[in-house]
């Protein structure tokens, strides 16, 4: 019998309280009145994958926590009762502390199959969390923290933002120590930027310049190896065998399906994302904004750029035709600081992280002039 593959599910659940000030994902504050119909869409669209395995689940947003307990178990019941889901599967649910402080809707979440949760914490300082447009505090931070440890979950992860209009280095320090004393698994940790379209955009001139932005994200990378999280991906540090299985499959080119509005999937060789509509999703017009079969090189180009984000690298089997004619520019970056090599791999440093798009940008040139592909 042939081995079955290993299958990540998103879930984009598209309702928040309020819409914070650098946000340009797809979510809509104000639209609880839809949440039961869609709800319902999500359990209704579900189809087998023959031959897969569900490994990773993930329910991001918006605000999962938002949708309500009994809306988010419901849908993941209908998964178990249409894929095959691996009894070790990582289930993630999204949260804001402010929307994860009940512990009857925690209980009803871990119950329910859910492993794992992560808090946007962003800041520990509650004028820097008003000015972000975040409508909880950090006392409700702790008691999310300590509810969810209540209601049994033990793989616990808090997203941070560096970076903020007129933050410090010291500041930024402050809001680390703040994380780690939470003794959460996992931490992820984003430098903000100003994108446009959003009430953010404005106030870019706020916002810390390169060099200090640069100083908080070496900042982190120190600080928490200190406290026992190894960094494995630019933006992301956890204690041994507590990083994000279903991140990772983004990161590796794993297979996984995209489920509502804004969500996007790669399975069996297509890469599709559904509209950022959702009332035209609720009429029942699942409309593809994108839909292509990338090209073996292409899928060659990602993995590249994909695998330099984390520190696995690549590996000299990645580059068709050999390593060679990216040798001495690899070898520069490594003189530079920038990179090392390791067993065969070429890895870039926390340095070189910061530069990781001109690195890519650099391999990527040497690819065209070579005529040929990765």
């Amino acid at each position: 019998m042939a081995s079955r593959k290993p299958l990540g599910l998103y879930f984009h659940i598209p309702f928040c309280r309020q819409k914070c000030v650098y946000c340009d994902f797809y979510s809509l504050p104000d639209s609880e009145s839809r949440m039961d119909a869609y709800a319902a869409s999500l359990r209704t669209f579900l189809e087998p994958a023959d031959g897969y395995t569900v490994d990773t689940i993930y329910f991001g947003g918006g605000t999962p926590s938002y949708f309500g307990a009994q809306r988010l178990t419901d849908i993941l019941n209908r998964v178990f009762q249409v894929f095959r889901v691996s009894p070790d599967a990582e289930i993630t649910l999204e949260a804001n502390p402010d929307s994860a402080v009940s512990l009857e809707a925690l209980q009803l979440l871990r119950s329910g199959g859910f492993n794992r949760i992560s808090l946007g914490m962003q800041s520990a300082d509650d004028r820097e969390l008003a000015g972000l447009g975040r409508i909880h505090t950090m006392e409700q931070t702790r008691r999310a923290v300590e509810t969810a440890r209540k209601s049994g979950f033990e793989n616990l992860s808090l997203d941070l933002i560096y970076g903020l209009p007129g933050q410090s280095l010291e500041r930024w320090r402050k809001n680390l120590e703040a994380a780690v004393q939470l003794e959460p698994e996992h931490l992820s940790c984003y430098g903000l930027k100003a994108e446009p379209n959003t009430p953010l955009y404005s106030r870019r001139h706020t916002l810390p310049g390169d060099d200090l932005q640069a100083d908080m994200y070496l900042e982190t990378v120190r600080f928490l190896e200190a406290y026992g999280y190894g960094q494995y991906e630019i933006s992301n540090f956890a204690r041994p065998g507590k990083f994000s299985r279903h991140n990772w499959k983004y990161w590796t080119l794993g297979e996984y399906i995209g489920y509502g509005p804004g969500a996007h999937s790669d399975f069996q060789g297509r890469r599709w994302a559904w509209d950022r509509n959702l009332d035209s999703w609720l009429s029942g017009k699942f409309v593809r904004s994108e839909d292509s079969c990338p090209s073996r090189p292409e899928r060659q180009r990602e993995r590249v750029m994909l695998g330099l984000r984390t520190v696995h690298g690549i590996a000299a089997e990645d580059l068709d035709g050999g390593p060679a004619p990216f040798l001495p520019f690899l070898e520069r970056c490594a003189e530079a600081g920038y990179a090392r090599s390791s067993h065969g791999r070429w890895v870039l440093t926390p340095e070189g992280f910061l530069v990781s798009n001109q690195i890519i940008g650099g391999l990527l040139q040497i690819l065209d002039s070579q005529g040929g592909s990765l």
